[in-house]
């Protein structure tokens, strides 16, 4: 795994408001991993405006950390690879089936983490849009709270391991050997199927507080109650204000949510 040098990892530390390297620990992984999710929103702006997603290293270090955008899972677990191994932890990425609001077996559509600490491998997760679960012990009956949920671990018959947020199934996981090519083609389906949530809606969400803000399509969600944005001018404000993502009024436009 390619890492940061250390101009890089100055500015990702810089962008993520972490001052000191953590401790090669289970503590030091989580509170990167908050400070990553608190900083940087999960988005698919650039799948809904026709550009696509790379996965080389560089253009996601430009977009995510240089840019200031967000991005989806391959994006924020990519780049959180990258600064574990420039930290001197022990990572590689898995793959998994996403099972929330899925029809029959899902396919193999996202990205996170195995990481080996001390006291064994752990789950690191900075780019589920969908939740928020910090590091879990890869262990059955591991049990974490956050973003207002409970999230549990626990092994799966036919799906290796499942994570679960108030007992709903997010996603299955094995601990098989994940390629990059591997994550190549998980990436071109969930940027170019026709059944991809991300081809389909507009999907941003960030951790704020303990609380997971998200906007689906026009809707956003936020304090335990949903509103619809009805005007291209106060998307554009939202985008700004609560995810801290700056689109120019011609993309909030291509994105083609509002009548022109």
């Amino acid at each position: 795994m390619q890492s940061l040098d250390k101009n890089q990892l100055d500015a990702y530390m810089a962008r993520i408001g972490v001052a000191d390297h953590p401790a090669l620990s289970p503590e030091g992984l989580a509170a990167v991993q908050d400070a990553h999710r608190r900083a940087i929103p999960f988005e698919n702006l650039d799948v809904r405006l026709g550009k696509g997603v790379s996965l080389e290293p560089e253009a996601i270090f430009e977009k995510l950390v240089a840019g200031r955008r967000g991005g989806y899972c391959f994006e924020h677990n990519g780049l959180h690879l990258r600064v574990l191994a420039a930290w001197g932890f022990r990572a590689r990425p898995l793959l998994a089936r996403v099972w929330l609001r899925a029809e029959g077996v899902p396919p193999r559509t996202h990205q996170l983490s195995l990481v080996n600490v001390a006291d064994g491998d752990w789950i690191a997760d900075v780019g589920f849009g969908a939740g928020h679960a910090p590091p879990m012990k890869l262990e059955p009956g591991q049990i974490t709270s956050a973003d207002g949920a409970r999230h549990t671990l626990a092994r799966d018959s036919e799906h290796g391991w499942m994570l679960l947020r108030d007992a709903v199934p997010q996603y299955s996981f094995t601990e098989n050997q994940v390629w990059h090519s591997d994550l190549i083609q998980s990436n071109y389906w969930c940027m170019s199927a026709p059944t991809s949530r991300f081809v389909r809606s507009v999907v941003v969400s960030r951790l704020v507080e303990d609380e997971l803000v998200s906007l689906l399509d026009t809707r956003l969600t936020q304090g335990g109650n949903a509103v619809d944005l009805t005007d291209a001018g106060r998307y554009r404000e939202v985008l700004a204000d609560i995810f801290g993502i700056t689109l120019s009024r011609e993309n909030i436009a291509a994105l083609r949510l509002f009548p022109t």
